[in-house]
């Protein structure tokens, strides 16, 4: 069965979400769902236990759950409508190009040649380094048990070629 919910950002929404809950303990039944975990996920705050009693006493619950599973403060995130103005107008100030940052020749900077040579040197560093050896590994098997192996030995460690050791 799938539940559909409007804005819930709204009065109407909430609404929708409170009526719904009217009947039930959670969004898709009597435990905690994913279909909870999104439906919270949208909705901004606490809904008001005066006007949407269900959905806070809902919210209440599912919060409760959540903050079990994820202890400690959530303090590395901001979302679009939190950013504090001072922020987002050094954002937008550093963010904002002028006439003198346009490069039109596509020339490089002081900083820019510099960046460049360190991970040319780091790359350089990180190579791997050829030693100029080789090994071959060769598999002599005599023809019969009768084969005098000290002999064959002797002939395949006479065996002299350039580059070999």
């Amino acid at each position: 069965m799938v539940i559909a919910f409007s804005n819930l950002h709204s009065e109407s929404g909430l609404k929708s979400i409170n009526d719904h809950l009217s009947r039930k303990s959670y969004i898709s039944g009597d435990q905690l769902k994913k279909d909870d975990i999104k439906v919270y996920g949208e909705i901004l705050e606490q809904p008001s236990s005066d006007s949407y009693p269900n959905a806070s006493k809902w919210y209440q619950a599912v919060f409760a759950k959540l903050a079990s599973s994820f202890p400690g403060k959530a303090v590395g995130v901001i979302f679009g409508s939190q950013t504090a103005p001072t922020i987002a107008a050094a954002a937008k100030k550093a963010a904002k190009p002028s006439d003198d940052d346009i490069d039109l020749f596509g020339e490089e900077t002081k900083d820019e040649k510099k960046a460049a040579e360190a991970r040319e040197a780091t790359k350089a560093s990180t190579k791997k380094k050829v030693s100029g050896k080789s090994s071959v590994l060769m598999d002599f098997k005599p023809w019969d048990d009768e084969t005098n192996m000290k002999k064959l030995e002797d002939v395949v460690r006479s065996i002299e070629v350039e580059g070999l050791l």
